[in-house]
């Protein structure tokens, strides 16, 4: 075989190898599809996104987002509970399809996994009693604050918050609400769904808004390579936001429409 022939059959194989690592990647959707089930993270510790029912079923704006995109795919829906620590691995490793869980994008999140438009608007923020003043997060210096580890009001209070700050970190978010709530901290980061839940559950409190830590709208979370699975959950979510499907459950949920949402 002369060097022309040889670099020939190289090219085919290099070719062959790199076609089948492609469609290799992209088996998502076809297994979805081909199974008629899709396995979707939601929370169920974090109400009115994700929780438990008295009907002891999981519940809530991304349970029912979740139902949504399996309805439209027409698919039925396998919803696997995660908590924050856990919802990307259980991306990474297959466990699940999706992720919807209160899932905000950042730089660090998008090296590891991809993700769709958004679909619900959300926020983070500092609560704390009406008696404690906290003009700004300097003044957070020498006090304590819980926490959800690994949430994304973990990550953006680390960023900015003074070094002398006591900050407890939680396993999930109702170790985090219950620290507050029982005095073991002086202050709460926490979405703004879980703030207003906890100071309805817990008047007495006389907790409120103090700092907004982010703006950060929900994305659905889509493992790496998996564009046409992401390309179709993609269109579904455009077309419901388009219908008003979207707002429905906004409003059903946290009372506001969704609203204008990044894509």
């Amino acid at each position: 075989m002369n060097p022309v022939q040889r670099r020939a059959v190289l090219f085919t194989v290099l070719a062959a190898a790199l076609a089948a690592g492609h469609a290799q990647a992209q088996t998502a959707l076809d297994a979805v599809m081909k199974d008629k089930l899709i396995k979707i993270a939601v929370p169920t510790d974090f109400p009115p996104y994700g929780f438990v029912g008295i009907d002891l079923k999981p519940q809530g704006l991304d349970v029912d987002t979740a139902n949504l995109i399996a309805s439209k795919l027409g698919v039925k829906v396998e919803l696997v509970p995660v908590t924050s620590a856990n919802r990307i691995p259980y991306l990474q490793t297959k466990k699940a399809d999706l992720v919807i869980s209160t899932l905000g994008k950042n730089p660090d999140r998008e090296k590891v996994i991809d993700f769709t438009v958004a679909y619900s608007p959300f926020f983070q923020a500092v609560y704390g009693p009406k008696s404690a003043a906290l003009a700004d997060f300097n003044a957070l210096g020498g006090k304590s604050i819980a926490v959800t580890r690994g949430a994304i009001e973990d990550q953006e209070l680390t960023k900015i918050a003074p070094a002398s700050t006591d900050i407890k970190r939680f396993e999930d978010n109702n170790a985090t609400v219950s620290a507050f709530v029982s005095g073991q901290t002086q202050f709460i980061a926490t979405g703004v769904s879980v703030a207003d839940n906890m100071i309805k559950r817990n008047p007495a409190l006389g907790a409120e808004y103090k700092l907004l830590l982010k703006d950060s709208p929900n994305f659905i979370g889509v493992a790496k390579g998996e564009d046409a699975l992401r390309t179709k959950v993609n269109e579904i979510i455009l077309a419901a936001k388009k219908a008003g499907e979207l707002d429905t459950l906004a409003k059903k949920w946290l009372g506001r429409p969704a609203g204008t949402l990044p894509e």
